[in-house]
């Protein structure tokens, strides 16, 4: 199916994770359209790529093809357990793979190639592979400029677990309804075992099938394949743009190579040092700063703000009337308080999504949830036919591999609560969430919090008005690195770059030329 030029921009619309840790009242998305098919190049155990041309890869992600781009695919494998730095040896990954999967895009002007810009939208669970060709399209359609594609190979990965990159599969389809239509705020206490119960399938499900092999899906195992990938694609040094969780994948990947580092940019950034707790409320926080914005807007624009001028109020009498009685399609499918949530969720990372957001209330509100179920399923990348992809899957197996101290359920019904009442809307949910890892049987493989001794430069960008990755995030992973430089967009939504001018000319000049923009430097909305 052919995408609009808005849906091949939504790589900007994978996030960190709506909560930390939370696959069952939030989670990290990045569409992944693609299919599961075998159309990447044949597998090289060596860790070579191998590279074939690839077309029909674009024509499944968009639709259509970019003009004057070759698209081809590669395949290598990876130790599943890279035990510190090379294969282990003892234990029960020893001596076994995982397959990574790749594609890469060069364009026909290519002129004076400085090597390959690898790429990673975040999730965790995004498909690189994806966000590549979305990259590929140029600057009208979101992607990137071409004073970058005509000096470097895209690069696009999948990481261990996702979409082709032997992906993990252990959610079914009727659990993520589950998951996505249950109540934000589970107040009672009922409905909050209920939540816990789910939870508790969901990890036992997927422990059953893979095991002690569930720590192997964390972050730090991720940022040593890339530097497989590195090695594979012939570059001596990597170069790096990472969206959102990607930020945590550089920053590892900072910290474990720093010498082999050549410019790496964080865009939306996740500071490292935040556990569980912490992580969830600075994103409750950040979407109720969001949705402020919203309401405000709704105000200043009557005309195309059919809910105002009260907003907030609007959506809250929707999600209230739905947990009474929620609007049923025509199929019986009923818009509960938490698929309106993701419609909320999936409207805040980018101020282009606020008339949408207006607009699917008011028609809500007159019996029609069509709509909100647009939003909210691709969100949730969950099709017509009520099919999803493996992206949540991921998103829990990486996030519960990463967080080695887990709440209790005492201390969570309690943040429930104080949340509620410092954060209304979002707040219940982040807390909620926390319940998935709380419940996840899998052990835990914390990636490093250090500095990135070593390295030379590296890019750190915040947005303002971020919901996902809140802007004071941004200085603490800049400052935790050592070599961090803050750039500043004055901007709303998910990520900064290449939105506008201001922004696109410094992450430019930084890739190329290396040239770091000047401390402190801010670019304004527009």
């Amino acid at each position: 199916m052919t995408r609009t030029p808005d849906r091949i921009r939504r790589f900007r619309l994978t996030v960190a994770g709506l909560t930390a840790a939370a696959v069952v009242t939030a989670g990290c998305t990045l569409p992944a359209f693609a299919p599961r098919a075998d159309t990447d190049g044949e597998a090289a155990a060596t860790g070579t790529a191998n590279w074939r041309s690839c077309p029909e890869v674009a024509d499944e992600v968009v639709g259509r093809r970019a003009p004057g781009i070759r698209y081809e695919c590669a395949r290598i494998q990876v130790p599943r357990d890279w035990a510190g730095g090379s294969a282990a040896t003892t234990g029960p990954a020893a001596g076994k793979t995982f397959e990574i999967s790749l594609i890469r895009a060069r364009s026909d002007n290519q002129r004076d190639r400085i090597g390959s810009l690898l790429i990673n939208p975040g999730g965790p669970g995004g498909s690189g592979v994806d966000t590549a060709v979305y990259l590929s399209f140029g600057e009208q359609y979101g992607g990137l400029p071409d004073s970058i594609m005509e000096r470097f190979d895209i690069v696009g990965f999948d990481p261990r677990g996702v979409a082709r990159s032997s992906p993990i599969e252990c959610i079914s389809d009727a659990d993520l309804d589950a998951i996505f239509g249950f109540d934000p705020h589970p107040a009672s206490q009922e409905m909050f075992d209920d939540l816990v119960a789910l939870n508790k399938r969901i990890g036992q499900r997927c422990f059953d099938k893979y095991g002690d092999q569930l720590p192997l899906y964390g972050t730090e195992q991720a940022a040593r394949d890339m530097d497989a990938i590195r090695a594979a694609v012939g570059d001596e040094k990597l170069t790096y743009l990472g969206y959102s969780y990607g930020t945590l994948l550089g920053a590892t990947y900072a910290q474990l190579f720093p010498q082999r580092v050549r410019a790496l940019v964080l865009d939306g950034a996740v500071d490292p040092r935040q556990g569980l707790i912490e992580g969830s409320e600075s994103q409750a926080k950040g979407f109720e700063r969001a949705f402020d914005n919203f309401n405000r807007w709704c105000e200043l624009n009557a005309a195309r703000c059919p809910i105002a001028p009260y907003a907030r109020s609007a959506v809250n009498s929707a999600m209230e009337k739905a947990r009474v009685s929620p609007v049923r399609t025509a199929d019986g499918r009923e818009a509960t308080a938490g698929w309106i949530f993701y419609a909320l969720v999936a409207s805040l990372y980018s101020e282009t999504g606020w008339q949408q957001l207006a607009q699917a209330i008011h028609r809500l509100n007159e019996g029609n949830p069509t709509d909100v179920f647009r939003l909210a399923d691709n969100y949730a990348d969950r099709d017509p036919d009520g099919r999803y992809s493996n992206l949540f899957d991921a998103n829990l197996a990486v996030n519960c591999a990463d967080e080695e101290q887990r709440p209790s359920l005492e201390r969570i019904r309690e943040l429930q609560f104080v949340w509620g009442t410092q954060y209304p809307i979002f707040g219940p949910a982040l807390a909620s969430g926390l319940v998935s890892c709380t419940e996840w049987p899998g052990g835990s493989d914390p990636y490093p919090t250090g500095r990135a001794d070593g390295a030379p430069p590296i890019l750190v960008i915040g947005t303002t008005g971020d919901p996902a990755t809140p802007y004071e995030q941004t200085p603490a992973l800049a400052e935790m690195l050592g070599v961090g430089r803050v750039l500043t967009w004055e901007g709303e939504g998910h990520t900064a770059y290449p939105q506008t001018t201001c922004i696109t000319e410094a992450v430019d000049a930084y890739l190329i030329d290396l040239t770091v923009p000047p401390e402190g430097k801010r670019c304004p909305a527009r």
